[in-house]
C-alpha cells in the first residue's frame, strides 16, 4: 500500500509538468512573432480597404522577399497588365503560404483585388483576393476591411475559407 502512495505524488507532478508545457506552447502560439505582418504593424497600415481596386494580369514571376526592411519574407507576384510595366503584388507571409503553396505559376492569367500602396518609394499592390479561371480563388485578406487571414483565429479562418465569394 505504501508503494501506491509513493507513486501518487510522482504522477501528480508529471501531470502538472505536462499541463504547464502544453499551456506554454499554447501561449507561445498565440503570441507568435509574425515578423512584421501582424495587425497594426507599419506594413499593414499601408492597406486601406476604402481604396479597393482590381485588375487583370499575367503572372510573370513568383518570388519570396521581405516587403519592408526587417520583415520576414513574403510571397510576391510580379505581374503584367497587357503591355504595361510589371507590378509587384504582395500576397502573404511565407510562413502562412509559401510560393509553391499559393496555387499559382508563371503564365497564369489572374484577376487581383486589393489596394495600391507606396512602400519604400515604390508603388506595389497589396492583394486581398486572387482569382484564376472560373474556380480557383486565393483569399488572403477580407476585402471589406483588409483583415489578413494569417491573423485570424482557427474558427474565423475556417469560416472564411468556406466562403469563396468575399
Amino acid at each position: 500500500m505504501s508503494a501506491r502512495f509513493n507513486t501518487i505524488p510522482l504522477n501528480f507532478w508529471f501531470f502538472c509538468m505536462i499541463t504547464v508545457a502544453f499551456s506554454g506552447a499554447a501561449i507561445a502560439a498565440e503570441t507568435k512573432d509574425m515578423g512584421g505582418w501582424e495587425l497594426g504593424s507599419p506594413y499593414n497600415t499601408f492597406y486601406n480597404a476604402a481604396e479597393m481596386d482590381a485588375f487583370k494580369a499575367k503572372v510573370i514571376k513568383i518570388t519570396e522577399a521581405a516587403p519592408m526592411p526587417g520583415m520576414s519574407p513574403g510571397v510576391i507576384l510580379k505581374v503584367k497588365e497587357s503591355d504595361n510595366e510589371s507590378i509587384d503584388v504582395h500576397v502573404c507571409p511565407v510562413w502562412y503560404r509559401d510560393a509553391e503553396g499559393i496555387g499559382l505559376k508563371r503564365g497564369d492569367k489572374v484577376k487581383i483585388r486589393g489596394v495600391w500602396a507606396e512602400i519604400d518609394e515604390k508603388d506595389v499592390f497589396m492583394a486581398s483576393k486572387i482569382k484564376k479561371g472560373d474556380y480557383y480563388v486565393l483569399k488572403v485578406r477580407l476585402t471589406k476591411d483588409g483583415l489578413p487571414f494569417w491573423t485570424m483565429s482557427a474558427e474565423q479562418l475556417a469560416k472564411e475559407q468556406q466562403d469563396k465569394n468575399d
